[in-house]
């Protein structure tokens, strides 16, 4: 069996993925561009378990709650993300209605489930699909700079509104629990060592 990185003596920085000598217990600096070097990150799973399950907390609220709060002279009218959904939808806003429901509800879910499919076969030990585990890593971390869309995204409509007269919005106890899942997500996906998926295949 080829010898891994870690049996050399090298580790890779996290940041800009320059190789380096690893200094053992010795804390390290990368190199290029400054950042800590770890052969592996410490209590990698127990972190990232925590923070996904305090995500699935905050995603029941999130989606039961109301984000959208909208007041006329004569009535008000507060929208969960899901309602929110099928009043885009039923107006003609089918493209806006869309990226609401795959970046609040799709999105968040799929993250997850994926994290918890990963840490779950780092804890088993399974040294099955190692390349496709990290590939679906790597995707749950480029979906994750486009966490804050649907934030933005009612922003924006609260924005429109505003402008428009006899009206106002405010954003619905619902939203600090959607901020919530987002960031807690992130932190998540950062705190998992995908190197750990390749530790059971070289074993």
């Amino acid at each position: 069996m080829a010898l891994s990185a870690a049996e050399a003596g090298l580790v890779a920085c996290q940041s800009c993925g320059l190789l380096s000598r690893s200094a053992g217990e010795q804390p390290s600096r990368c190199p290029r561009c400054g950042a800590r070097l770890a052969s592996r990150y410490r209590h990698s799973i127990q972190r990232t378990w925590a923070l996904a399950i305090a995500a699935a907390i905050c995603y029941v609220p999130a989606n039961l709650l109301p984000v959208l709060t909208t007041q006329t002279l004569a009535s008000s009218r507060s929208d969960t993300i899901l309602s929110g959904v099928a009043v885009l939808y039923t107006s003609g806003s089918w493209p806006l209605a869309l990226i609401v429901l795959v970046a609040s509800v799709m999105i968040p879910l799929g993250k997850l489930a994926a994290l918890a499919y990963l840490l779950l076969s780092v804890q088993r030990g399974s040294a099955n699909g190692a390349r496709d585990r990290t590939r679906l890593y790597r995707m749950i971390e480029l979906i994750g700079r486009w966490s804050m869309l649907d934030v933005f995204v009612v922003t924006f409509v609260v924005a429109l509104i505003q402008f428009q007269p006899l009206m106002a919005s405010r954003p619905g106890p619902g939203l600090p629990f959607f901020a919530a899942v987002v960031v807690l997500t992130m932190l998540a996906t950062t705190s998992f060592d995908p190197r750990l998926i390749w530790d059971a295949a070289h074993d």
